[in-house]
């Protein structure tokens, strides 16, 4: 590839880092950015969305560690049980929808639905989810109900994993915030390597469609991901400790109406 595609490349990639774990919307960007830039493969999009969940690995790597050596604690058992929980319930319901090919295309228009509707839904929820006590508890209604949101973000493309499962949690009793992210970043760890694990072995066994990828571009965009992700993550984190989600939300609206202005103008297709 030359310096152009690679160049392509590492774009794709920070934008896949900064947006995968904002509630925003990754696949709306990229599809955007690949009407100008060019559509990728598979592989690609597989590659650099491994990337995001390796920089949410580092970042949560001495929780992730503390399940592994308090796994004796019995409120560690608890918060891990419902983890597994939640990804069981992703798991089984995503292979069902799968199977039964439960998916909405990946092009702009229902992209561009997904982010008005869930830009209006998250302003609402953080207001009813403010009206509740401040709790940090996970109970296993919203363990369930966060696998089955997971699910939901990925039959509806632009809905957004991330959205969908933190106000699951908030709108459930988990009022913090905070709690409420990091749960829902904890159980996508497993989820998305799971899936992407699922894809890749899935398009390996395609020879002919992993024959023409450009490694370096591929290596390019994976780096981009995951360094940019970390930033990404690591801001929202500090952000959500005093402040609400509306910004994010007033943003899924303007960048929905966005979508559709430019579909009328024949600017995206």
């Amino acid at each position: 590839m030359d310096l152009t595609g690679l160049i392509q490349a590492l774009i794709l990639g920070i934008i896949e880092g900064i947006t995968e774990f904002l509630p925003i919307s990754s696949t709306g960007h990229l599809i955007i950015a690949e009407q100008w830039l060019g559509a990728r493969s598979d592989m690609f999009n597989i590659v650099i969305q491994a990337g995001a969940i390796l920089a949410v690995t580092v970042i949560y790597w001495q929780r992730l560690l503390g399940f592994l050596t308090g796994w004796r604690d019995p409120e560690t058992r608890l918060y891990l049980g419902k983890l597994i929980v939640a990804f069981l319930v992703t798991s089984v319901l995503g292979l069902l929808a799968k199977k039964l090919g439960f998916k909405l295309p990946e092009t702009v228009v229902p992209i561009a639905w997904a982010l008005v509707i869930g830009g209006f839904w998250m302003i609402l929820a953080e207001h009813f989810a403010a009206k509740r006590p401040e709790s940090s508890h996970i109970s296993w209604t919203v363990a369930v109900v966060v696998g089955v949101a997971q699910v939901v973000a990925g039959v509806f493309p632009g809905t957004s994993r991330s959205a969908s499962t933190i106000f699951a949690a908030m709108l459930l009793g988990t009022g913090n915030r905070a709690a409420a992210t990091e749960f829902a970043f904890l159980v996508g760890i497993p989820t998305m390597y799971a899936a992407s694990a699922f894809e890749i072995v899935s398009t390996l066994k395609d020879g002919a469609a992993t024959a023409s990828e450009d490694w370096l571009a591929l290596a390019i965009a994976f780096v981009a991901s995951a360094i940019t992700a970390f930033v990404s993550v690591k801001w929202l984190l500090g952000y959500i400790q005093t402040n609400r989600f509306t910004a994010f939300a007033v943003y899924r609206v303007l960048f929905g109406g966005l979508l559709f202005a430019m579909i009328l103008t024949g600017w995206v297709h």
